[in-house]
């Protein structure tokens, strides 16, 4: 775990190097990837289950093999406690509301030359949704997912998970169940992605994908990007917390080690004008983690990738934050707003003392697919507008067409396009 201080000499060095750390796969995947993806392509569902037989022991033979039920999904939901039926209930609702008001709305208007002028927004026809397996399986990035897709008016929702050994988890059937997902494959990995974008004899291929992975399903979705359309490259999830003495040091620890829970590479960083506070915070770090199933995982994101950062004032926090770029960033402090103000480049932000992060992961309603690896600085988390496109419309009369077309004559001229200016030319008296 790596100490900064702004008052040393060498901070700015050390802290561009944070920046700069690159703490995804630097493994060389891309050739194995590609080779995936292509084999794919040639071979379809033959390919998909040789990989699936060597990569999750598991054998795709008969159809019932390939898909799970709808009905499967039904009973998955029916048997939960009622407790856990009523929080995944509760988080479905929340972050369909929350993305219901994404919605864009279409124009059409006449300008003061009487063009006529607009865009129509449509959804994609179908997406698919990858659901990670093993460790990763979490039914809550299924709802994040989904309810957003369902909710722009994709008709078709497509998951592809892989069911290592055969196993499925209940939970992620339960949301699909919830989410109103119409099918789910029991495929994982590149070879699920590569099924997804150009489809096989038994999968009909979709326009958009989204969910988490691995990285060798990151990888796959890079390379497979213009075949159909992704929600983003993500890499190991990240927390920054940015807070005063004032915080309880269990409450801070608690919030860094929700992130470093998640992977060995993930990353954890603290932001704080009062040095003992941070001391508070490391000790907290040290007893917590010990008691918790996942210690495992949390100690090495800790001890590889954890941050904790000095300032002599939190006014300096806003731009480190924003060199950052992190995925998520909490403020902790009297007045969060001051600092939010501030704030440029984050995936998604939390406000004041009472709002940890896991609360987004859950039900607050926002989604909780955000960028990673400093992407914050050019794209955002998940929408409704990831499943819509938007098709602008032209109406020109004879009076428009007279009021601008000699302008697009002379444009099209001097760019050497004589057949563009005639098409325009032809039109005008």
């Amino acid at each position: 775990m790596q100490r900064l201080s702004t008052s040393d000499k060498d901070f700015a060095r050390k802290f561009n190097r944070v920046v700069n750390e690159r703490r995804e796969s630097d493994a060389d995947i891309a050739q194995t990837v590609r080779d995936i993806l292509a084999r794919v392509k040639a071979r379809g569902d033959e390919a998909v289950a040789d990989y699936t037989s060597r990569f999750d022991r598991y054998t795709l033979a008969t159809d019932a093999d390939w898909i799970i039920s709808r009905e499967a999904c039904k009973i998955a939901f029916d048997a939960l406690d009622p407790e856990l039926r009523k929080a995944l209930e509760l988080a479905a609702s929340r972050i369909r509301t929350y993305h219901e008001a994404q919605l864009p709305a279409d124009r059409d208007y006449r300008d003061d030359t009487g063009v006529r002028l607009g865009a129509r927004w449509n959804p994609v026809d179908a997406a698919g949704l990858y659901v990670p397996g093993g460790r990763a399986a979490y039914p809550s990035s299924l709802l994040m997912n989904a309810i957003p897709a369902r909710v722009a008016g994709v008709e078709r929702l497509v998951i592809a998970t892989p069911t290592p050994k055969g196993e499925v988890n209940d939970l992620v059937l339960a949301a699909a169940h919830l989410a109103g997902v119409d099918e789910i494959w029991r495929v994982g990995g590149a070879q699920a992605i590569a099924a997804l974008a150009y489809g096989t004899d038994r999968i009909s291929p979709v326009d958009v994908i989204t969910g988490p992975g691995n990285a060798w399903v990151a990888e796959a979705k890079r390379q497979l990007y213009g075949v159909v359309g992704i929600d983003m490259v993500a890499g190991p999830s990240e927390i920054l917390v940015i807070a005063d003495g004032k915080n309880d040091a269990d409450w801070i620890a608690a919030d860094l080690l929700s992130q470093a829970e998640h992977d060995p590479s993930s990353q954890s960083i603290l932001i704080t004008d009062d040095p003992v506070f941070a001391e508070r915070v490391e000790d907290r770090v040290d007893v917590q983690c010990a008691l918790l199933s996942t210690s495992k995982v949390a100690r090495q994101s800790w001890d590889d990738n954890g941050v904790i950062i000095h300032v002599n004032s939190l006014d300096e926090a806003p731009a480190l934050a924003n060199r950052l770029a992190a995925e998520h960033v909490e403020l902790a402090v009297d007045d969060p707003d001051a600092l939010f103000s501030r704030l440029r480049h984050a995936g998604s932000v939390f406000l004041g003392r009472y709002t940890p992060e896991a609360v987004g992961d859950y039900v607050a309603g926002p989604n909780h697919v955000l960028p990673t690896g400093r992407r914050a600085r050019f794209s955002s988390g998940l929408s409704v507008l990831d499943f819509m496109k938007r098709t602008s419309f032209i109406s020109l009369d004879e009076s428009s067409i007279a009021a601008i077309g000699p302008a697009a004559v002379a444009l099209a001229e001097v760019e050497g396009l004589p057949a563009h200016a005639n098409s325009v030319k032809v039109r005008l008296k």
